[in-house]
């Protein structure tokens, strides 16, 4: 007998990013929300799986697919600071397997001071050694970002990885900013 497929599983995900600027904290946060384009849905933040059989998609075929008011799973990351001029980033990580029928991962990761490259290929970096451990890879925890994807290339049964990430200066005047990332989960 075969299982019904669950409504909560999802079968398409998209990242996106944004950045708020406001004298709120709150409103800054809103403002990345609707600069990332999920502004108006019910945000459900969830844990870091990305599901087996799930398919990336373009974040704009993905807001296609959203009405506003409905509930969104998302695995999000968010940093936020009004201390003048100070770097900060928010960051994805997406590790997908070749073998479909197996999930993957998605890391979340936010820094002071990191650019918004390093701050991604940390996220992504995350994410792939989650999954080369569950695929039994084996691989040096201290090898540098370049060194460990190159095992993961050679072993084959990563299929992809990649990372979605905001970076932002608070405002020279104090504003607050807020910067987030996220994976959108879709059924």
């Amino acid at each position: 007998m075969t299982q019904a497929p669950s409504p909560f599983l999802p079968t398409r995900c998209f990242l996106t990013k944004g950045v708020g600027k406001s004298k709120e904290k709150l409103t800054s946060f809103e403002l990345a929300l609707r600069n990332a384009g999920i502004a108006k849905y019910n945000i459900v933040r969830v844990s870091s799986i990305f599901p087996p059989q799930c398919k990336m998609i373009a974040r704009q075929e993905g807001e296609k697919l959203l009405l506003p008011g409905q509930i969104l799973f998302v695995v999000m990351s968010e940093n936020a600071s009004n201390e003048p001029n100070r770097l900060m980033s928010a960051s994805i990580g997406v590790a997908i397997p070749k073998d479909k029928a197996h999930y993957g991962y998605l890391s979340e990761h936010h820094s002071f001071g990191m650019t918004e490259k390093a701050c991604g290929e940390y996220a992504e970096d995350l994410a792939a050694q989650m999954l080369a451990s569950t695929l039994g890879i084996e691989f040096d925890a201290d090898a540098s970002y370049n060194d460990k994807k190159e095992i993961w290339k050679i072993d084959g049964r990563i299929y992809t990885s990649r990372a979605m990430t905001q970076s932002a200066k608070v405002d020279k005047n104090g504003l607050w900013t807020t910067v987030v990332a996220a994976a959108v989960l879709l059924s």
